[in-house]
Formats: C-alpha cells, sequence, structure tokens
C-alpha cells in the first residue's frame, strides 16, 4: 500500500494514498480545518450560482460530502473521483457517483450547466489539461468554481500558517487520520502550489473567461471562477 504520493502527482500514487485515507477523510478534514470545511463547501455552491435544472459535475469529490453539499441548490449533481476508495466511503450518500480521470472526462461536451472542484485540482497530474477537459465538459456560459487552497494575504499570517502546515497538520494527523503520513504530501503539496494571480491565468490559458477569485480565512482558500465562452 502506497501511504503518501510524492509531488511528482503520480496518478497510481495519489489515487492509492487516497483510498488509504478514506475511512477517516471527513473526520480529518473537520479537524484539521477547525471546522472551517463546511463554511467552504457552502461558500464554493453559492459561488457556482446553481439551482433547479441545473447539470453539475462535482469532480474530485471523494467521499461527495461537496457533492450533497451542492444537490441543497436543487441541481442535479454527479460526484466523480480517481479514487474508488473515497468513492465507497461515500457510499452512503444518495448522490450518482463515478470513477473518473481529471484529464480525460468520461462525458461528452457541453453536458454541464456548472463544474466545481474542490481542493482536488493541486492533485491532478496536470491540472492545466483537467481545467480543459473541465471547459470541454461545460456548455457556453456554464461555470466554473475551484475552492483550492492558497497564499494568505497577510505575511505575518503566511508565515504563521506556513509553520502549521510542515509542524502541526502532520502532528495532528496522526491523532485522527487513518494515514497520517499522507497529511506530509498533503502541506508540501499547499505550499508549491501556485498563488492566487498564478492560478487564474492558468484557468484562463485554459479556456475560461471571466477569470476572479475570492479569498476565504485570510487567504487560506481562494474561490476562483469562470465562465464558459
Amino acid at each position: 500500500m502506497v501511504s503518501r504520493a510524492t509531488l511528482d502527482k503520480d496518478p497510481h500514487e495519489v489515487a492509492s494514498m487516497f483510498d488509504a485515507v478514506a475511512r477517516r477523510y471527513d473526520l480529518t478534514n473537520t479537524v484539521l480545518s477547525l471546522g472551517q470545511d463546511r463554511f467552504w463547501r457552502r461558500a464554493t455552491r453559492s459561488a457556482l450560482r446553481i439551482g433547479p435544472g441545473d447539470k453539475v459535475l462535482d469532480l474530485a469529490a471523494g467521499t461527495a460530502v461537496s457533492t450533497v453539499e451542492l444537490q441543497t441548490s436543487g441541481a442535479w449533481c454527479v460526484a466523480a473521483d480517481f479514487s474508488v476508495g473515497m468513492l465507497a466511503a461515500g457510499s452512503a450518500r444518495d448522490v450518482p457517483k463515478v470513477a473518473a480521470d481529471g484529464t480525460k472526462l468520461p462525458f461528452a461536451d457541453g453536458v454541464f450547466d456548472g463544474v466545481t472542484i474542490s481542493f482536488g485540482l493541486r492533485n491532478i497530474v496536470d491540472h492545466a489539461a483537467a481545467l480543459r477537459e473541465m471547459a470541454r465538459v461545460t456548455r457556453p456560459g456554464g461555470r466554473l468554481v475551484v475552492c483550492e487552497f492558497s497564499t494568505p494575504t497577510n505575511r505575518m499570517f503566511a508565515t504563521v500558517y506556513k509553520e502549521y502546515l510542515m509542524q502541526a497538520l502532520p502532528r495532528m494527523a496522526r491523532a485522527v487520520s487513518s494515514n497520517p503520513d499522507a497529511y506530509v504530501y498533503l502541506a508540501e503539496s499547499i505550499r508549491a502550489w501556485p498563488d492566487q494571480p498564478d492560478l487564474a491565468r492558468d484557468i484562463a490559458d485554459a479556456g475560461w473567461s471571466a477569470v476572479r477569485w475570492r479569498n476565504l480565512s485570510g487567504g487560506i482558500v481562494a474561490l476562483h471562477a469562470a465562465t464558459k465562452p
């Protein structure tokens, strides 16, 4: 069993790592985020601006807790993830689930009114390809929201946050996670991830328009929103 992945993000390594953390993934997220994960899910749903009659793809949905939140809008929502173990851990959640590679989505062109990915784009081996695929399966005028860890806007807070990532987060994970070593990768991948303006450029380069972002929790998380031309 792979205990953690490397920053090369080999898809098999990453999928195996998430399979290994699936059993206690939701609890671990709530503890490590100090309960902010619920707020971030609600903010993502609001930013996507979906409602009854809309079809929504929730990519890298994991145990589908985010998909259930999206479904409260009245939209039809499908959870997609490349970790079968994560989808299985969320089997009790009553939403459609599909095993899928984010760089080669098993959906036709232009079938979704909205697509979102929360804390998953960072784990895809080629995130630019994933952004292009999400654009492909979204109809013209459809919407994208990327909810992802980002760069705190206050320099002093950013220093404290990075210390938390590399020191406190792995220690806390040992107490609650079914695979605490995976959270070393989590901390490293967050530190290596593009900041808000750089990710906005990547989204625009992938064919999305009207790209903008909003910081949550002081920039620990950023919501990037865009529209399919």
